[in-house]
């Protein structure tokens, strides 16, 4: 199979997804860091945020990214010392949401995503900007009223 068709076939299988719970054995995992090698470092949800190492399958590697702090499933796998699990599917915003409406999503997870949100002020709420992450890599500019900077000109001028 050619790469084109590969990468069409598994983005295809990641969007048309039917969103199906973890089985038993699955677990989610959140990935804290890429070690390289299709290597990623991830934690678990569990009280002690057990670290291990989880390997990227083929049929994901040079098609998806994961990115630190993205979610993944993984399942674990018996050989290795390091490398204790693979992953087995990449989770998206909408699999976090139909998890939570299913009950199974980890609630040390949760937390930590609220955090993470930005606090918005009650005009952003009416505009629907309120699930827009503030970029952090512009400056912060303060609003002037336009009838400050009417009064502002004119005394220039005279």
């Amino acid at each position: 199979m050619s790469r084109v068709l590969r990468r069409k076939h598994v983005l295809k299988e990641m969007m048309e997804d039917d969103f199906e719970l973890p089985t038993e054995k699955q677990q989610i995992v959140r990935v804290v860091s890429s070690r390289g090698n299709n290597l990623h470092e991830v934690e678990t949800a569990t009280a002690d945020e057990e670290h291990f190492l989880a390997s990227m399958p083929n049929k994901f590697r040079k098609t998806v990214w994961v990115k630190r702090g993205n979610y993944v499933l993984v399942e674990p796998i018996e050989e290795g010392d390091k490398v204790k699990a693979e992953i087995c599917k990449i989770l998206s915003a909408e699999h976090v949401k139909e998890y939570i409406k299913a009950g199974i999503w980890p609630k040390q997870f949760s937390k930590k995503r609220e955090h993470e949100e930005v606090d918005v002020d009650s005009d952003e709420e009416a505009n629907g900007d309120l699930f827009l992450m503030r970029n952090r890599n512009r400056p912060a500019l303060a609003e002037v009223d336009s009838d400050e900077e009417d009064d502002n000109s004119t005394s220039d001028e005279e």
